[in-house]
């Protein structure tokens, strides 16, 4: 890369003097992360569930593999090639969605999987990128319309589309999916120029739909009231050993491969990736990585300041705002800030359809916050 010059025209020279290179360092990074944080994790998952120890280290590195090359293939597209991939994504996601309600794998009383050669995957895991391109082109479309009936026709496209998602997802169930992309499509709207009263009644209907799903919703319940009432715990569920992997780690941690705790937590390797950072790393190594993730997040918005294309304000808006909340909630619960929910820290859990999807977001993203060279199609 560094034998480019800015005079190379070719395609990956070209990409290389476009693409935001910081981002991409800070998501080598947390590639990087990922595979030290299988080498300390996995292991001990493999021997309690009696399979090769190093297993899980090497499919990871495989998934690793190929969502490194899926990001770099998807960020040289150009912004219209994003769209074209995305609603092709949206559509095939659904199916696959939808799918997983007839023959899906049920595991913990939801059924979210198919299974793969393998592998098994989250089809809901690729609507999170796919879905928030497509809620930026159809929001974007409707500003431009100038008589009112199509004006109003393309946003309201967007809302049935997320209210399709909605009773899919609550059919799984996966709450804290739905969640998620509610989250970011309230967001988009916003920067779409929502009224903040608005904005603010959404969010209010949101936490209505959240005491709907408490209420008759069991596995929510369940979930909700464990984290309402940790007294009833014994001591031994993933939450509890999580803190106590915290509090063992302290500032520094005990030393890489020295944990302990991290042997009692049967989702060590995947949700709960973060609580063995902790014990073995030490705060200050978890500071860090919140940091990284900040930073991209953050480096994503701000490089839509000067942008005027109103797809691509909306689509890095909400692609950001998914990865940054994915990493939030994986982190939040691992800490017992909110109910635990099964999702993945981008990049760093074990998931081969996590990393692969988290992948195909970034490299969107990466595509859409390139400088654009002139006469390039948008």
């Amino acid at each position: 890369m560094s034998d480019f010059t800015r005079a190379d025209n070719s395609v990956l020279g070209r990409w290389w003097w476009t693409v935001d290179r910081l981002t991409l360092i800070s998501i080598a990074v947390l590639i990087g992360v990922g595979y030290v944080m299988m080498l300390a994790a996995s292991p001990a998952v493999a021997e309690r569930i009696r399979i090769s120890r190093d297993l899980f280290i090497l499919k990871q590195v495989f998934f690793l593999l190929i969502a490194s090359g899926i990001m770099i293939g998807v960020s040289m597209l150009s912004p219209r090639g994003v769209r074209l991939l995305a609603l092709a994504g949206c559509v095939v996601a659904l199916g696959l969605t939808a799918m997983t309600l007839i023959a899906g794998m049920e595991i913990k009383g939801a059924r979210r999987w198919v299974s793969l050669p393998g592998m098994s995957m989250q089809p809901s895991e690729f609507l999170k990128p796919c879905f928030a391109v497509v809620a930026a082109w159809l929001l974007s479309e409707g500003r431009r319309e100038t008589n009112w009936l199509r004006r109003l026709m393309w946003p309201a496209a967007a809302l049935v589309v997320m209210a399709v998602i909605g009773l899919l997802l609550k059919a799984q169930p996966d709450i804290g999916m739905l969640a998620v992309l509610l989250c970011v499509f309230v967001v988009q709207l916003f920067v779409n120029g929502l009224n903040i009263f608005l904005t603010a009644g959404v969010a209010g209907l949101l936490a209505a739909g959240g005491v709907a799903a408490y209420t008759f919703i069991g596995h929510f319940h369940d979930r909700v009231e464990g984290f309402l009432h940790p007294n009833r715990s014994d001591g031994t569920s993933q939450i509890d050993r999580s803190m106590q992997a915290f509090g063992s780690g302290g500032l520094l941690g005990r030393g890489a491969g020295e944990g302990r705790v991290k042997d009692f937590i049967p989702d060590a390797h995947a949700d709960f990736v973060f609580a063995v950072a902790g014990e073995e790393f030490g705060m200050l190594v978890c500071a860090f990585i919140l940091a990284v993730f900040a930073f991209i997040v953050l480096r994503a918005l701000m490089r839509q300041l000067q942008e005027r294309d109103l797809f691509v304000v909306l689509a890095v808006t909400g692609l950001a705002c998914g990865f940054g909340m994915q990493a939030w909630v994986n982190m939040a619960s691992t800490l017992g800030l909110i109910p635990p929910k099964g999702m993945t820290l981008p990049f760093i859990s074990y998931g081969g359809s996590s990393a692969l999807a988290v992948a195909l977001g970034i490299g969107m993203l990466l595509a859409l916050t390139r400088r654009r060279i002139p006469g390039e199609r948008s």
